[in-house]
């Protein structure tokens, strides 16, 4: 079969873009690890699908799978780039869209400056919503709020739509993202896998990230990552309410003002390319 497809970007986190607003999402799993194959395909972190809205308070809903081709729930700079693409194909004029994720409902903003600002929704520190396994284990109570000792080290666990566990490092270029991060995505704690975010802080309003994900390894963004670090080191005491994040892909902002208020990410969302490629 004969795919069209557009390939984006957000802050170096790449994705295939598809439109299934029109036609059913038909691929198999098998398809999407070709498409997402930087060698024998085109070569992505994830790929978006665009569907329409089955309901009718939203404008659209996506989805969102991993180069593996496993489903996930949530992508914060894939949701900045759905933004952007469906504005500029013209799928709809407005400016702020509300979508459909798998399970939640984000609010979306296309900013002047062609950046987009995402409402994430409220962080959740419930263990049953990562899920997390706690049992047996000391938290270290720092502000008030709970690091546990996994793998030698302090985890901040919280889900932002999908599971992330957030550590504090000296240095983020000699942590050891592509050991240790396996390591805690596949521990046992985590039954559903988790996201391993690498966070050294720089300032109260700034910091370092790497984020090591679930299926894709390392990628150069992570913006429900920042999200979370962002949230760790704010329930932590260590930053303000909004935080200028640099990935090794670009730069985000991420804003929360504590308790049960969203989180807000601003960031970039680029096209690269549109193709083809035969399935």
């Amino acid at each position: 079969m004969r795919l069209r497809f557009t390939k984006m970007h957000g802050a170096g986190n790449d994705f295939v873009v598809i439109d299934a607003t029109k036609q059913p999402f038909a691929l198999t799993p098998e398809q999407m690890r070709l498409l997402g194959d930087r060698r024998f395909g085109v070569g992505c972190d994830q790929i978006l699908v665009i569907e329409p809205s089955q309901d009718a308070g939203a404008d659209f809903r996506y989805r969102i799978f991993n180069n593996t081709g496993n489903e996930v729930e949530h992508c914060g700079n894939g949701s900045r780039c759905f933004v952007r693409y469906v504005v500029d194909v013209g799928l709809t004029d407005k400016r702020e869209i509300q979508v459909d994720t798998m399970n939640r409902r984000l609010l979306l903003k296309l900013q002047d400056d062609g950046r987009v600002t995402v409402d994430m929704g409220a962080p959740v520190f419930e263990h049953a919503a990562l899920p997390f396994d706690a049992s047996g284990l000391k938290p270290h109570l720092v502000n008030g709020f709970e690091l546990w000792p996994v793998e030698g080290v302090e985890l901040a666990v919280l889900s932002m739509g999908n599971p992330h566990a957030v550590q504090r490092v000296d240095d983020v270029e000699t942590a050891p993202v592509l050991t240790q991060g396996p390591l805690i995505e596949h521990h046992a704690r985590f039954a559903k896998r988790v996201n391993a975010g690498f966070m050294q802080i720089l300032s109260r309003d700034r910091i370092k990230l790497r984020v090591f994900e679930r299926d894709a390894g390392e990628t150069l963004a992570c913006g429900t990552g920042a999200c979370a670090a962002v949230v760790a080191g704010i329930r932590a005491g260590w930053l303000d309410e909004a935080v200028e994040v640099q990935t090794r892909g670009g730069l985000l902002r991420i804003e929360w003002a504590g308790g049960q208020n969203p989180v807000l990410m601003t960031g970039p969302a680029v096209k690269v390319f549109d193709g083809e490629i035969t399935l």
